[in-house]
């Protein structure tokens, strides 16, 4: 793998949502749905995930090009295309599995996450709640919940709940996404 091929992890409510926005940005290469942050032994399933006793959060894992695009401009879009002043809340989804995490992968990543949360603040009225954490594992979700949205899109939940963060993000990123 190049040294530009770079992971990073988000956690910011439903996993279908931050998959589905992060599936449309130039140099985003793979988005998978998974857990992360549990404290559980062993693969937790969606099941146990939404009981919200595991501790784990739905998260997505990121592979990009760094050379097409920044971690810091993956956090910004992450940090703009959800709430990060809700704990433990999306809309109406709501348990510490639906909280707003950064799961770091190096001490750099965690730098940069520090920076931008502290820069973007300002253009919230509440404190940001955003976790920053180290990444200890990944889980894989099961694959139904694998690209979710492009396979999905015409249920309710991907009409009322991801098509309108996708035209946020459409609206506020345009010049950071792929062309179709």
């Amino acid at each position: 793998m190049s040294d530009s091929i770079q992971t990073a992890t988000f956690g910011g409510g439903c996993f279908w949502c931050t998959e589905a926005v992060f599936e449309e940005v130039k140099g985003v290469q793979k988005v998978v749905s998974g857990y992360s942050g549990g404290n559980v032994p062993g693969r937790p399933t969606y099941r146990e995930i939404c009981s919200g006793l595991t501790g784990a959060a739905e998260v997505i894992q990121v592979t990009f090009d760094a050379q097409t695009i920044s971690f810091e401009d993956l956090l910004v879009i992450f940090m703009t295309t959800h709430d990060p002043t809700t704990l433990n809340r999306q809309g109406a989804d709501r348990g510490t599995q639906y909280r707003s995490v950064i799961f770091y992968h190096n001490a750099l990543q965690q730098k940069i996450a520090q920076k931008v949360l502290q820069q973007l603040q300002a253009y919230f009225e509440d404190p940001i709640v955003t976790e920053i954490s180290e990444l200890s594992v990944f889980y894989d979700a099961e694959l139904e919940h694998q690209n979710f949205y492009k396979n999905n899109s015409g249920q309710g939940y991907c009409t009322f709940v991801i098509e309108p963060k996708l035209s946020k993000l459409r609206s506020l990123h345009a010049d950071k996404l792929k062309k179709h």
